[in-house]
C-alpha cells in the first residue's frame, strides 16, 4: 500500500534543537526566534533527558509555538503522548530506525499527528512499503554534509545521493545533516520538501536572522524549481 504522506504541514525549513547549542542564547528564546522568522516544523531533539524532564521541557515549547508551526518532539513517542494528553499542543514525533516502529507509534498517536522516520538507504524504503497509508509523513534523510551535531551518523549522501532517495520515494523528503543556504537550490531541484537545520540556528549570532536567511533561501529555491 502507499505510504503518501501531507507535505504541507512539513515542507519547509525544520529547525532542529540541541541541548548544548541552544544554551547559548536559551533554548525557548531561540524557538521563538526561529517560529518569528517563518520555520515550518521545530522539532525538540534531547537524547539524554528523563522522560519527565523532557515533558517538562516539551510542555514549555509547545507553549512558546503555541501552534505557529509544527511542533514535534524526536524519539520519545511515550512523552509526546503523555504531553498531547495533558493538553500540550504537540504535532507528533520524529522516530529512527532504531526508535519505536513507525506502526507502532502511528497507533499510539492516532490519524492526526505528524510522523517522520529518518531514512538513508535503500533498504529502508523497502521497509516501508507494506505499511498502511499515512503510517508516515516524510522522511528525513541524510546526512547530507558531515555535521558534528551527530557524530554517529553514516557516510554522508551529498545531494546526489539525496537526490536517489527523494526519486526513489513518494514521501516528501526532509535533508538534514550539514545543510547551508549553498545547497538549496540543488536540494529542492532535487524534489527536497525541505531541509532541516541545527547549529545553523543555535549557534549563529543572531538565530532569528539565521532562520529568516533559510527561510528565504529556501523559498527562493523552490521558487526556481516550480
Amino acid at each position: 500500500m502507499s505510504t503518501v504522506g501531507a507535505a504541507g504541514p512539513v515542507q519547509g525549513v525544520h529547525f532542529v534543537t540541541d541541548p548544548e547549542l541552544t544554551l547559548r542564547h536559551g533554548l525557548l528564546a531561540t524557538v521563538d526566534a526561529a517560529v518569528r522568522a517563518g520555520v515550518a516544523v521545530v522539532q525538540l531533539r534531547d537524547k539524554h533527558a528523563s522522560a519527565r524532564d523532557l515533558l517538562v521541557t516539551l510542555t514549555a515549547v509547545a507553549d512558546v509555538v503555541r501552534g505557529r508551526c509544527t511542533l514535534l518532539l524526536d524519539d520519545r513517542v511515550d512523552v509526546a503522548l503523555a504531553a498531547r494528553q495533558a493538553g500540550a499542543s504537540v504535532d507528533g514525533v520524529h522516530i529512527g530506525q532504531n526508535d519505536l516502529p513507525a506502526l507502532a507509534a502511528r497507533r499510539m498517536l492516532g490519524p492526526d499527528a505528524v510522523i517522520g522516520l529518518t531514512a538513508n538507504s535503500s533498504a529502508h524504503l523497502t521497509a516501508l512499503a507494506p505499511l498502511p497509508t499515512r503510517t508516515v509523513d516524510y522522511l528525513g534523510v541524510g546526512v547530507i554534509r558531515p555535521t558534528t551535531t551527530k557524530r554517529d551518523h553514516p557516510e554522508p549522501l551529498g545531494v546526489t545521493g539525496f537526490t536517489a532517495i527523494a526519486a526513489a520515494t513518494d514521501l516528501p523528503c526532509i535533508a538534514i545533516g550539514g545543510v547551508g543556504l549553498d545547497d538549496m537550490a540543488g536540494l529542492a531541484g532535487a524534489g527536497g520538501a525541505g531541509v532541516a537545520v541545527v547549529s545553523a540556528i543555535c549557534s549563529a549570532d543572531d538565530p532569528g536572522r539565521a532562520a529568516r536567511d533559510l527561510v528565504t533561501g529556501w523559498a527562493e529555491a523552490t521558487k526556481v524549481t516550480a
